[in-house]
């Protein structure tokens, strides 16, 4: 077998960029992206002061979570052990962004689909080295071959121990560095300082540490600024999704309390329902990069994914409302009681998903580190209070009484509250830097 991977010499490194340079020529990199980049470190205090240098990159981990979340399989490994995409499969959903403890992807502003380094393939086809190693003045970057014995490099990892970037993370990263202190490659252990120097501005949503972790003053001089994957309409998501299965377990659990009014607890919960689902998947299919290619999600879909198998989570719901807003209208109170189980676990699967889903973000460890219950919980929770607020507002209108009048308020309120504070959970999770 072949298990390519790079040792990263931060010891031989002097922090030229020709890496950089050189990865952003051969695969015409936009700018404000990288495939690889060098961050500069300093530690110690004036005038005992030393500057490192560490490369960032994909790892082409061997338990790789960008290839586990992706929807579609457009991120794969190669025969060579090298973590590679096809960007004609990528849908923009940034669902490997958030899986990488390593910040290691990007959305291309060309394309709209995710990027990262790729181990130059093209250039291995041919037998030419990376073009990054190529280039590298000083040699500090070398291809290893983790599974051949006779590979020099391979035995210096394996006799030196070297260390990899977030072995936490559980990712098994093939790449290793040497020569550098544990500062260089902990993004918390390096705050950026706001001091006004040249090298330090930090324009991105990152939320630094007050102070170093280590002893030793350290300090990020130079990288580079990544934004948030998952936004507005992420949070927006959240918020319907949770109406929609919300009201459906209130009004299943009304049903099987006995309450016969079909337009309470039938017709009136599934229009409801479908409405607030049908804007889920348009917020969804908004916040994709490439939108035309949501029908890949079926198409093409890979059920590993919860992205895909929320997807499919949502089509069941969908569709089980619609038998349960049909059986209210004409059917026989047996199709109704029969509907009553699954309508509601499908409404359950439908708030919870996404806890797996969050579970999956193995680089996010607000969402990968707490129990998946306590994500389950929290969902479940939103979506009882959101979808109790709104079927509550449409009883309270139904009784046509002038008190009720300003139960739409409240209903519009909470949900405004919800948004805001599922936008702050996104922003919370995805504010710890990766790089």
């Amino acid at each position: 077998m072949t298990r390519l991977g790079f040792l990263l010499d931060s010891g031989a490194c002097i922090g030229c960029h020709a890496c950089t340079v050189a990865c952003k020529s051969e695969h015409d990199v936009p700018l404000g992206v990288n495939r690889t980049w060098v961050n500069y470190v300093e530690t110690g205090e004036f005038p005992d002061t030393q500057r490192h240098f560490a490369v960032m990159r994909c790892n082409h981990c061997d338990d790789a979570p960008c290839i586990s979340i992706c929807p579609t399989g457009a991120l794969f490994r190669a025969s060579n052990g090298v973590v590679d995409f096809d960007e004609s499969r990528c849908i923009g959903c940034k669902g490997c962004m958030n899986a990488c403890p390593y910040d290691a992807l990007y959305i291309s502003p060309n394309t709209g689909t995710a990027h990262k380094c790729n181990f130059c393939q093209h250039r291995l086809e041919v037998g030419l080295e990376p073009s990054c190693v190529s280039v590298c003045p000083t040699r500090a970057i070398t291809v290893v071959d983790h599974d051949d014995p006779a590979d020099p490099t391979a035995e210096r990892i394996r006799r030196e121990e070297l260390p990899v970037r977030a072995p936490e993370r559980r990712t098994l990263p093939k790449v290793h560095y040497a020569g550098t202190v544990p500062e260089a490659l902990d993004p918390l252990a390096r705050p950026v300082a706001d001091d006004g120097l040249i090298w330090s501005d930090w324009t991105g949503s990152a939320t630094w540490p007050s102070s170093p972790a280590s002893s030793t003053a350290t300090r990020t001089a130079y990288t580079v600024p990544h934004a948030e994957p998952w936004g507005a309409k992420v949070a927006g998501y959240l918020v319907t999704k949770g109406v929609a299965a919300g009201v459906m377990l209130w009004a299943a659990a009304a049903a099987l309390l006995g309450w016969d009014d079909r337009a309470a607890v039938a017709t009136g919960p599934a229009a409801i329902a479908l409405v607030a689902l049908a804007v889920t998947g348009v917020l969804l299919i908004a916040d994709l990069k490439r939108p035309e290619r949501f029908w890949y999600l079926f198409a093409k879909g890979r059920l590993r994914s919860w992205i895909t198998a929320g997807a499919w989570v949502i089509m069941a719901d969908a569709a089980l409302v619609t038998l349960w807003g049909v059986a209210g209208l004409w059917g026989g109170s047996t199709w109704f009681v029969v509907l009553i189980g699954p309508t509601a676990v499908c409404s359950l699967l439908t708030a919870a998903y996404t806890a797996l889903l969050l579970h999956q973000c193995r680089g996010r460890p607000m969402w990968a580190d707490r129990p998946v219950l306590v994500l389950i919980a929290r969902l479940t929770g939103e979506a009882v209070l959101g979808g109790g607020a709104v079927w509550g507002s449409y009883l309270a209108l139904r009784a046509n009484a002038i008190a009720f009048a300003w139960t739409p308020v409240i209903a519009a309120a909470l949900l405004a509250w919800l948004w805001r504070h599922d936008r702050e959970y996104l922003r919370a999770a995805q504010a710890a830097p990766l790089s």
